[in-house]
């Protein structure tokens, strides 16, 4: 063999996807920030929260999520892809729908819920998906799915209390996924498991 043989060029090599940065705890911190903050007004503990979260719903909870769920496609992580990208997709109708009191008034308890009830359903789907990925996620979807159910059934009934029950899961899900998040940054920080995920796959 000559110096100036080639190598060849196999399939593996032209395919091979670039390294990137683990997306999940941009976008799992993005998810919990946004939703503590919501459920401090969900809650009752903070009622002006809700009009603070906004301008978060917007930016963190909504571009940066999305952003996140852009990257998960790029690795190759179809859950994550699916998970960050709706989520964010959520956050941004969240902020519209806040903004916009016109649609909101129109829409009413009815409409508001119909939009909380099908974020449940795509949750519960998205949970059972959840069990073949790690502890930590299947805690965060699990939370997220009690939440948007007791805030749903807010909505329909008009009940303040079960709304606020809502805003307290809140919390329980905001604290799985910022652990979640805390854990990729630390576990890639330090080159090892330092924060345990459980995985289940």
């Amino acid at each position: 063999m000559s110096a100036t043989t080639e190598i060849p060029v196999t399939d593996h090599a032209v395919h091979a996807r670039p390294s990137f940065a683990d997306p999940g705890a941009l976008g799992l911190g993005a998810f919990a920030l946004t939703t503590f903050v919501l459920s401090l007004a969900n809650s009752g503990i903070v009622p002006t929260a809700g009009a603070a979260v906004l301008g978060i719903a917007l930016f963190y909870g909504g571009i940066a999520q999305l952003a996140a769920g852009m990257w998960e496609f790029a690795s190759g992580n179809t859950f994550g892809a699916t998970a960050f990208t709706s989520y964010g997709a959520f956050w941004l109708a969240f902020w519209w729908l806040e903004t916009n009191p016109a649609a909101a008034k129109e829409a009413g308890a009815a409409g508001v819920g119909s939009f909380l009830l099908a974020w449940t359903i795509f949750t519960v789907l998205m949970t059972v998906a959840a069990l073949k990925t790690n502890g930590v996620i299947l805690a965060v979807f699990v939370a997220l799915s009690l939440t948007f159910l007791a805030l749903t059934i807010g909505e329909f009934s008009g009940a303040v209390g079960v709304s606020r029950l809502g805003g307290w899961i809140g919390f329980l899900t905001a604290a799985f996924a910022w652990y979640g998040s805390c854990a990729v940054v630390v576990n890639s920080t330090w080159k090892r498991t330092v924060l345990p995920v459980w995985p289940r796959g």
